[in-house]
């Protein structure tokens, strides 16, 4: 029986979900999967993109684990697509080569003085503060005052990490470096902005409800925000989740500290909606001193129109949370404008004439964008694997699909990489760092020490 060897660039959800997907298909053929990673652990943004704070998200990871501890799939982490293993590479040695691998760079925001000093963008923050090994150790928390741009989900976890008291953090799995740099943060008030009213927002109901159980922090909401068109009433009327929005809002204008008076807490969230970012203002030297916005209002056709009215709030720091952005990957067609590879349900198309590039595939974030949660991730996939099974006729003719071909191939080049064992080695390590303090794991950060323990060094 013909035996499809398969590369997946990308072990995170979309990667694993492509894996599980295809094994359990209808199929006249085998399959022998490979799966590459260039951090030394798996499970990417899930990891590495979701608050530690989060562990409802986190329980992910179990589903993810059954699929990898089946034994079918083999991992090798810490291997770079394009310096450890090229495309030459996989056509050599592999059948067919989807890439799983995500979007981590932040989305740009085009308005003055967005690079000023003290002006940072979300996913180096969540790299930060979830331990991920190739970010630095500290990060600059020295703002009293901070703007959070974007009403989405990752805006959110921002805003709850900056404004949560780092004692509340410790039953987490948050970095010891982390711990200590929140704990210092001189922080009183975080305000979020948003181009449009509470009803349009993009975050869930879960997320923004964590934000009023924070300790020791006043919810501050605006009244002049609340004034529904119809549009809103309809949304609020017809939409579960944008009800139930509505009434954790309209539950918060009842609290002390609404329109800013009243609060007693030692810090405060301030939710500021119809707010279109205009500028961060800039000191003379060369810091984020303040942010300028302009008043918005319902256009009428579902967006929003300016009103000419601006408004100051002195701010020394700016986080943009206004999306993520696919990265290119060597010799791989790419979108610059979108951030995706080029593709069609998956199928990936050549830059230049939008033909089938055969053997190439995509799944995840870096097929359609930053958008949906997991579950689409799950339907994504499926719908590339349909299409893998049906292309056989277009399959690579690999010189030597030995599955003993790539761990020679990394040993020779000199690559140290991780396997599944050394996966476990370095979770059961995590885990044990933990328990002594009452948590669930301590992450190993650095990079070689993350190497050195999975590979029992």
């Amino acid at each position: 029986m013909t035996t499809l060897r398969l590369a997946i660039v990308g072990a995170g959800p979309a990667g694993i979900y492509a894996a599980d997907i295809l094994l359990k298909a209808e199929r006249a053929f085998d399959v022998s999967i490979d799966l590459f990673e260039q951090l030394p652990a798996p499970y990417g943004l899930v990891r590495y993109g979701v608050a530690p704070d989060h562990p409802r998200i986190k329980g992910v990871i179990t589903a993810l684990r059954e699929v990898l501890d089946r034994g079918d799939i083999r991992i090798f982490g810490n291997v770079e697509f394009g310096r450890d293993i090229t495309l030459d590479d996989l056509k050599r040695h592999y059948n067919a080569v989807i890439f799983a691998t995500g979007a981590v760079r932040d989305a740009t925001l085009d308005i003055p003085g967005i690079d000023a000093e003290g002006s940072y963008g979300a996913a180096d923050f969540v790299s930060w503060f979830d331990g991920h090994p190739d970010v630095p150790r500290t990060w600059p928390l020295t703002a009293q005052s901070v703007a959070v741009v974007g009403n989405g989900n990752v805006a959110l976890d921002i805003t709850r990490i900056l404004a949560k008291h780092a004692d509340d953090l410790l039953p987490t799995e948050i970095p010891a470096n982390v711990y200590e740099g929140l704990k210092a943060s001189p922080v009183t008030d975080v305000h979020v902005f948003g181009r449009r009213g509470p009803a349009q927002v993009k975050f869930t109901p879960l997320e923004l409800r964590e934000l009023g159980e924070l300790r020791d922090v006043d919810m501050v909401v605006y009244d002049e925000d609340f004034d529904y068109d119809e549009a809103s009433r309809t949304a609020i009327e017809s939409n579960k989740q944008v009800k139930v929005i509505d009434r954790v809002l309209q539950e918060w204008r009842t609290r002390p500290g609404v329109n800013n008076a009243g609060g007693t807490a030692s810090r405060r969230l301030h939710l500021h909606f119809w707010a279109r970012p205009v500028e961060v203002q800039v000191d003379d030297r060369g810091h984020v001193s303040g942010f300028v916005y302009e008043r918005t209002r319902p256009d009428g056709q579902g967006g929003v129109a300016g009103t000419g009215e601006f408004r100051e709030v002195p701010v020394q720091a700016v986080y943009r949370a206004v999306g993520y952005f696919g990265s290119p990957l060597p010799e791989v067609p790419f979108d610059e404008r979108h951030g995706v590879i080029p593709n069609h349900e998956g199928q990936v198309l050549r830059a230049d004439s939008n033909e089938r590039a055969p053997g190439l595939y995509a799944t995840g974030w870096i097929k359609r964008g930053p958008v949906g949660l997991i579950g689409h991730t799950k339907s994504d996939a499926m719908e590339t694997v349909r299409h893998l099974i049906n292309d056989q006729g277009s399959w690579w003719q690999p010189e030597d699909p030995s599955e003993a071909a790539i761990p020679a191939l990394l040993a020779e080049r000199g690559v140290a990489w991780t396997d599944l064992e050394g996966w476990h080695r370095l979770d059961q390590h995590e885990i044990a760092l933990g328990e002594p303090e009452g948590r669930a794991r301590i992450k190993v950060v650095p990079r070689d020490e993350m190497v050195a323990i999975s590979r029992g060094e």
